[in-house]
């Protein structure tokens, strides 16, 4: 079973300049997203990604989204970096999901594609082994990464989830949308990258704090 999370969550994710990680501190992000796939217009070198944990650490989660590392790159990541997660992006099973999650220990974020309600049938699988999902929207088939892109996926759907089962909603959400979301759907907290953007990988401080706000007011 899926382990027990903090009360609700809010992560700004897809972070790469020290001043947009500020201002998702200030605004009272519970945790921040640094990008290691390389084909990502967020992509952080580990550099860089260890500059901005430094800022970060002890304010809120550091979280290092990787995309279908094997076991040993996601554990000599956690070793130079010393995130409290590790988010898994890519197609990872359930045995990589555990065998990540062992080998790194720290807690394990799982996100799965949805477009339909099919893809809600793999859900049970990975909550047994990944400290918490994040639903996402599919990207497109001609992606050349993974995530939603910016365009969020049937929320409705979620209706017919297990609602004990404790989540992350992601895709497509942004300052105007995210209350509704939240209202609506009652996650266990809310990611957003380019939601709070003003191009791709380009944030925008004041997004940022008013994503944060509106999610805040809406939990």
């Amino acid at each position: 079973m899926s382990r027990p999370v903090a009360p609700f969550l809010v992560k700004i994710c897809g972070l790469s300049t020290p001043e947009t990680l500020e201002a998702a501190l200030s605004a009272g992000a519970d945790m921040i997203g640094l990008n290691f796939h390389p084909k990502s217009p967020r992509f952080v070198t580990r550099e860089k990604a260890r500059e901005l944990a430094a800022i970060a650490r002890g304010r809120a989660e550091i979280v290092a989204l990787i995309v279908d590392f094997d076991v040993q790159q996601a554990a000599e990541l956690v070793a130079d970096l010393n995130p409290e997660w590790v988010q898994l992006h890519g197609r990872e099973t359930p045995e990589q999901v555990e065998a990540i999650r062992a080998a790194t220990g720290r807690r394990v974020m799982k996100a799965l594609g949805v477009a339909g309600a099919a893809d809600l049938v793999a859900i049970s699988a990975y909550a047994a082994v990944a400290d918490l999902i994040l639903l996402d929207a599919k990207p497109p088939k001609d992606a050349a990464y993974p995530g939603g892109h910016g365009k969020p996926f049937d929320w409705s759907i979620l209706a017919e989830l297990d609602p004990g089962l404790p989540f992350m909603l992601s895709g497509g959400l942004d300052p105007a949308n995210v209350a509704d979301a939240v209202r609506t759907i009652r996650p266990a907290g809310v990611d957003v990258s380019s939601g709070v953007e003003t191009a791709p990988g380009i944030k925008d401080i004041g997004r940022i704090s008013d994503f944060v706000a509106a999610a805040r007011r809406a939990a």
